[in-house]
C-alpha cells in the first residue's frame, strides 16, 4: 500500500513541477527572442537501507526548444534578428560572454550598445560603444555598425564595430538562470561570419500559447489523478483496518 501512496505522491510533485515550467512558457510568449523550455519525467529508484524498492519520478528541465520564432518588422534600426541560426554575444551580468536571440537594442547616455535587458552588446573586440553624438544608424546584414555622425552629410558612413556573431551546436549549450545562453563546457563561442542578421526586425517567442495551453490542461488532470489514487490508497487502508479489528 505504501508504494501506490509513494509513487501518487511523488507522481503529483512532478506534476507540480512540469506545470511551473509550462506557466514559464506561457508568462513569456510574448517575450522577443525567447526559446521555450522542455520538461521531460523519468523513474528513478530510491536509495536507501535496504533494497531499492522504491521507485519515484523526477522532472527535468532538459533542454529548449531551438526553432525559430516568427519575425516581426519594426523598422527602428537597433532592432535586429538573426536570420536563421547563430545567437547575438552579450556580456552578462557576471562579467561572462553569453548569448541571446533578443536583438532589441539601445544606447546608453554613454554611446554603449546593450539589450533592452540592460547587457552589453559584444563586438570582435569586446562591448561596442558608439562614439557620440550620431544623426543615423544602421546595422548591415553582416552585423557590420555604419553611422552618420552629426553635422556630416548624408553621404557621409563610417563604420564603427561590428557584432560577434556566433552559430555553436545547439547541443552544447544551455539555459541559464539570468534566460542567457552559455555553452556547457564554459568555453567561448568563436565567431562566424556566415550568421547573418535582419535590421528593423525582432524575432519573437517560439512558444505556441495554444500547444502550452493544452499541455496545462493535460499535466491538471494528471495531478488529480495522482490526487485521486492517494484517496483510493486512503479507502483500501481504512478497509484493512476495519477487517482487522472484526477478528
Amino acid at each position: 500500500m505504501d508504494k501506490m501512496l509513494y509513487i501518487a505522491m511523488s507522481g503529483a510533485k512532478q506534476n507540480m513541477q512540469a506545470l511551473s515550467v509550462n506557466a514559464n512558457n506561457l508568462a513569456n510568449a510574448k517575450t522577443t527572442g525567447f526559446k521555450a523550455d522542455l520538461a521531460q519525467a523519468r523513474s528513478m529508484q530510491a536509495f536507501g537501507e535496504g533494497l531499492p524498492t522504491r521507485v519515484f519520478t523526477s522532472t527535468e528541465r532538459a533542454s529548449q526548444n531551438f526553432d525559430s520564432g516568427a519575425l516581426l518588422t519594426t523598422g527602428r534600426p537597433l532592432d535586429v534578428a538573426v536570420e536563421g541560426d547563430g545567437w547575438l554575444s552579450v556580456q552578462a551580468e557576471d562579467g561572462s560572454e553569453a548569448y541571446t536571440r533578443s536583438g532589441q537594442l539601445r544606447l546608453t547616455a554613454e554611446g554603449a550598445l546593450e539589450t533592452n535587458n540592460g547587457e552589453l552588446v559584444y563586438g570582435d573586440q569586446g562591448p561596442l560603444v558608439i562614439p557620440l553624438p550620431v544623426n543615423n544608424i544602421q546595422i548591415t546584414r553582416d552585423g557590420i555598425i555604419m553611422i552618420q555622425p552629426e553635422g556630416a552629410p548624408n553621404a557621409v558612413q563610417e563604420e564603427v564595430g561590428r557584432l560577434k556573431l556566433v552559430n555553436p551546436d545547439v547541443r552544447l549549450m544551455e539555459k541559464g538562470n539570468d534566460g542567457l545562453f552559455r555553452r556547457k563546457d564554459g568555453a567561448v563561442a568563436e565567431a562566424d561570419i556566415n550568421v547573418s542578421v535582419l535590421s528593423g526586425t525582432l524575432e519573437g517567442s517560439n512558444v505556441s500559447p495554444v500547444g502550452e495551453m493544452t499541455e496545462m490542461i493535460a499535466l491538471q488532470r494528471q495531478f488529480e489523478m495522482q490526487l485521486k489514487m492517494m484517496k483510493t490508497a486512503e479507502e483500501i487502508d481504512a478497509s484493512a483496518s476495519s477487517l482487522l479489528r472484526a477478528f
